[in-house]
């Protein structure tokens, strides 16, 4: 096992608190947008820079507790950091268009699961479910290039992909939190 691999294991178990509110944020964001399907576009804009912004600051604290300890946290400075621009850029033009909307969500979903793909593979030897990190990344960026190809189908159609997009990778996030908290407490008690 590498250092980088023990490192990002040590950095996920102490992190494990901001991978849960990362997934309920996430859970949060679906269940709103199932429950108002006749939400105006402009609603939809801020209720996704919402979520993008939070997601965004919840990674960049997690990137800036393990900067110390882990090489390759900028990774995730990174992811945090584009779904801040993203969120930030989103509010300041609530006009946007949907196709737009569209290619915000694409590429951030196609830049957050490439995040998440490549810390999954390098804890994969170091612990147990990493699959599930896996399987949100490549459903996060399957998700972005599904957006890419179809953007004509516009933000509203594209609406319940979105909110059980959204519900998929939270659930996928909240039980990788419980799991990365048990490792927590066996790194507590060594």
């Amino acid at each position: 096992m590498d250092a980088v691999a023990t490192r990002a294991g040590e950095m996920l178990a102490r992190g494990w608190s901001f991978l849960l509110l990362r997934g309920l944020a996430a859970i949060a964001f679906g269940i709103l947008t199932l429950v108002r399907p006749g939400i105006s576009l402009t609603a939809l804009v801020l209720l996704f820079a919402a979520y993008a912004i939070t997601d965004g600051v919840l990674a960049t604290m997690a990137a800036m507790s393990a900067r110390k300890e882990q090489q390759h946290w900028w990774l995730l400075l990174l992811g945090g950091l584009l779904g801040i621009g993203i969120g930030i850029y989103t509010i300041a033009n609530p006009g946007v268009t949907a196709l737009a909307l569209v290619f915000y969500i694409a590429i951030w979903a196609i830049g957050t699961g490439l995040v998440e793909i490549f810390f999954a593979i390098r804890l994969r030897q170091q612990i147990q479910g990493e699959w599930r990190l896996i399987v949100a990344g490549v459903v996060s960026v399957a998700f972005g290039v599904y957006l890419l190809a179809r953007p004509g189908a516009g933000a509203l159609t594209v609406l319940g992909i979105i909110a059980f997009y959204a519900l998929f990778l939270g659930i996928l996030l909240v039980l990788l939190a419980f799991k990365a908290r048990g490792w927590s407490q066996r790194l507590a008690s060594v």
